[in-house]
């Protein structure tokens, strides 16, 4: 299937807006108020309906469901959506359900991710860039990740939860409440296991930074303090560091707690 072919036995419907040069496979259907960008390639059997914006130069994959009604009995039918960014890979039976009205409104997820098969994004989760979901990884409603968040294989997240930015978890992963940035867990319930020093080294940070993390870390984790006085003492050392002053602030944001 060549860009910008739509295939005669997909069914578009004449509101839908495809930019020039997308493609749609065999047997897809693309809604009413969907908005596909330049260069993007939908393969067979994919379904997009609802308020659905995608982006630039995406490809998504057969039997993947963008869009559909959220998974709550609360929803009633109110006008809320789905937005995906630019160059994002949706791979086999990836669902994203759109948001709802008593949050977002928006199910959102940014540019760059690798969205590998079986995964769910349920109503109103706010997905950064430079992600990687692996197989059957799941989020409920309202959970947030962070920009290069590295989820393993099956790993699963309560509603709400945040995940911080370039945080990592293990395959079967199960977090019931919030992933640091940076920080690596696994297990059910999770538990952390350091930080994420492989990838942030590939993504250029410095020895320095990274070792300055380590501290915040040991602080938060090792130090036999209480959640009050590591909060305290990371404080003290986001003052010297941005990156921990990006974890201090997320600790200190948690509702619902996060992972010790």
């Amino acid at each position: 299937m060549s860009a910008g072919q739509v295939h005669p036995s997909a069914i578009v419907h004449p509101g839908a807006k495809l930019a020039p040069g997308v493609a749609v496979g065999a047997f897809s259907i693309i809604g009413e108020q969907v908005e596909v960008g330049e260069g993007s390639w939908i393969g067979p059997h994919v379904v997009i309906e609802g308020r659905t914006r995608i982006g630039r130069a995406n490809r998504i994959y057969q039997f993947s469901s963008i869009g559909a009604p959220p998974q709550d009995k609360k929803y009633d039918g109110e006008d809320t959506a789905v937005e995906i960014g630019d160059r994002n890979t949706l791979r086999e039976y990836v669902t994203i359900n759109r948001g709802t009205a008593g949050d977002a409104g928006v199910t959102r997820v940014g540019d760059d991710n690798w969205i590998m098969a079986y995964v769910h994004f349920a109503h109103d989760c706010q997905i950064g860039s430079n992600t990687i979901f692996a197989n059957a990884s799941a989020l409920a409603g309202h959970v947030q990740v962070g920009d290069w968040a590295i989820l393993g294989g099956y790993t699963t997240a309560h509603q709400f939860v945040r995940i911080g930015a370039h945080s990592f978890t293990a395959m079967a992963t199960y977090l019931s409440q919030d992933l640091p940035p940076y920080v690596m867990a696994a297990g059910n319930m999770a538990k952390p296991y350091g930080i994420n020093s492989e990838g942030l080294r590939r993504r250029g940070f410095g020895a320095d930074v990274i070792a300055r993390i380590k501290r915040a870390y040991r602080t938060l984790y090792r130090a036999g303090l209480s959640l009050e006085d590591a909060k305290r003492e990371l404080a003290t050392q986001a003052a010297e560091c941005p990156e921990v002053a990006d974890l201090h602030e997320f600790v200190a944001r948690s509702r619902r707690g996060c992972i010790r």
